[in-house]
């Protein structure tokens, strides 16, 4: 009797041997990716080729020198400075960053964009963040068919209030060595004032 339990417990060791073996070498094997469909294939390939957008954005790639004028509040007498701005092609021209620098209201500045276009949701796409704050604004646009003037909105937490406010920016191109930026946002009264303008000549 003993004999017998101990040959049916060797049995069923070596049964979970050759189990915990087998799911072992299961677990080794790379999953294979799910076959793409061609339309699929077609899609993703749609979805990442640069184009005409792109190559409209590409303007931005460069040396430029900027003027930057500040209203604080209706009916005072703007803030002017100077800077300066670098912009590069990201991977492979599907993306624009600008770095820009000079001094904002006595104090040393930097910004840093990043400008896209979203080929599936067929709209321009920008996010902004600088040394004036902690936060990253996002925001989204639309241009006319010459891509001479752009406009997109977006939003951010206003220092101020403490609460979400929204933005609007205005891009016109004077010709493809200069554009303007020109921004606003609610004024002390709540309804939208130009609070920025900056013009921006490539060097």
């Amino acid at each position: 009797m003993k004999m017998r339990s101990t040959i049916a417990a060797l049995f069923l060791l070596a049964l979970c041997s050759t189990a915990v073996s087998a799911f072992a070498q299961d677990k080794s094997k790379p999953a294979s990716p799910p076959a793409m469909s061609q339309g699929e294939m077609e899609a993703m390939q749609k979805a990442m080729t640069p184009g005409e957008p792109q190559k409209k954005l590409a303007r931005l790639v460069g040396d430029w020198t900027f003027t930057n004028t500040m209203w604080m509040a209706p009916g005072q007498p703007p803030m002017q400075s100077t800077g300066t701005m670098h912009g590069v092609a990201l991977m492979g021209g599907r993306y624009v960053e600008h770095t820009w620098k000079g001094d904002m209201m006595g104090m040393p500045f930097e910004g840093r964009g990043t400008d896209g276009y979203d080929n599936v949701g067929k709209q321009y796409v920008a996010s902004w963040l600088d040394n004036m704050g902690t936060g990253i604004i996002h925001s989204t646009g639309s241009c006319d068919e010459g891509v001479k003037v752009c406009t997109y909105s977006g939003d951010m937490w206003d220092p101020m209030s403490g609460k979400k406010t929204t933005t609007k920016s205005v891009i016109t191109w004077l010709d493809d060595n200069t554009f303007k930026n020109e921004m606003y946002g609610p004024g002390p009264d709540g309804k939208e004032m130009k609070m920025m303008e900056i013009v921006a000549k490539k060097k």
